[in-house]
């Protein structure tokens, strides 16, 4: 396999491959770009069906991850980590705390937390082997800290918030539909909001137990997984795995807004296209789901964390309407527009650049 050649490469400075025979781990660290700081982003654990899919996973994740950083104003580069196992089945503490030990072996180039398949007890082990981990509350210090899941689920509840605003011309989400994708952490904490603001969330979840709950606990009306983005609904919010929006989907789509905490979800980058000219408002994922990111920032640099929510809301009430307006101004997809906004901060060294607080 090169990865050079790699349709997922795009200029990365490190791809690692690592293996522990100790403990069984497998894992691969992506980090793409850091002309605005070191990078930081989630290990994700998963049983990908093929080594090729899991270099494929770390190499889109962590261009997206730069993306990210850059659009929400932080001095932070982008990076990705994957485990390749079940975590319900191949997850132990020995793998865990050898995941640390790889991360400390990159000495602060890249700094860690929760994803896709991992938990804050997880990267508390990982703790045990690295500092350059953040996202979890350590016993050691009495400040807050933890998982960053509910400040993700606020910033897409706030990115929806603005989509319906502007597509839809409604200051209220009560009586507003939404489909939603994945009810792991961060989705099962926006259907919580969304309902909470009075909207009628559909849901659906490949693990039973996380839908009984959402029907349960919350009143979510239940949807086979394979047909919740057919919903006549005005927003289909994507929370689970990407490469959701495709050539296949898209012209299946009903709602008029796709807005979810879904990392790439655009299966190719003609399906920004494709969503535009369907008249459908697609939210670029890496800008409505920055709050995860934004919260892991502050608690490792030591930030006033007060301040978290104010950033998450500055991206939402400030930036997504320009992205919005300036898509339809120059007719050009939403995604196309936040790819040019990022770049061009992160593609200039980082002492051009004052962070944005």
């Amino acid at each position: 396999m090169s990865v050079f050649s790699h349709p997922a490469y795009d200029h990365h400075e490190k791809l690692i491959f690592h293996q522990d025979a100790a403990s069984g781990l497998q894992a691969i660290v992506a980090i793409h770009n850091t002309n605005l700081g070191f990078a930081l982003g989630g290990c994700r654990m998963w049983h990908y069906a093929s080594e090729h899919d899991a270099v494929a996973d770390v190499l889109r994740l962590s261009r997206s991850m730069t993306y990210k950083a850059a659009i929400a104003g932080l001095n932070l580069g982008g990076g990705k980590s994957v485990i390749i196992g079940d975590p319900r089945r191949d997850k132990t503490p020995g793998r865990m705390r050898a995941m640390g030990r790889l991360i400390n072996s990159l000495q602060g180039e890249y700094v860690s937390a929760e994803d896709v398949g991992i938990n804050e007890r997880d990267i508390s082990l990982m703790a045990s082997e690295t500092p350059f981990v953040t996202g979890y509350q350590a016993a050691n210090r009495t400040e807050s800290g933890g998982d960053p899941s509910p400040l993700t689920a606020y910033g897409v509840f706030r990115g929806i918030e603005e989509a319906v605003r502007f597509k839809l011309n409604r200051d209220s989400l009560a009586g507003v539909r939404v489909a939603i994708q994945g009810l792991g952490k961060v989705g099962y904490e926006l259907a919580r909001l969304l309902t909470g603001a009075g909207a009628v969330v559909l849901a659906t979840d490949i693990f039973t137990e996380n839908l009984s709950l959402a029907i349960k606990m919350l009143g979510v009306i239940p949807v086979p997984s394979e047909e919740i983005h057919r919903q006549s609904v005005d927003v289909f919010s994507p929370c689970a795995m990407g490469a959701v929006l495709n050539a296949g989907s898209i012209p299946e789509l009903l709602a008029p807004i796709v807005a979810g905490s879904a990392n790439n979800q655009l299966a190719k980058s003609a399906d920004g296209r494709r969503l535009a000219d369907a008249g459908i408002l697609y939210v670029p994922d890496y800008v409505i789901n920055a709050g995860g990111l934004i919260e892991v920032y502050y608690q490792y640099v030591g930030a006033d964390r007060r301040d978290v929510r104010r950033h998450i809301d500055r991206l939402a009430g400030e930036t997504l309407p320009k992205i919005f307006h300036l898509a339809q101004e120059r007719n050009t997809p939403t995604s196309e527009v936040a790819d040019q906004l990022a770049r061009e901060r992160f593609m200039i060294p980082s002492a051009d650049y004052a962070e944005t607080t």
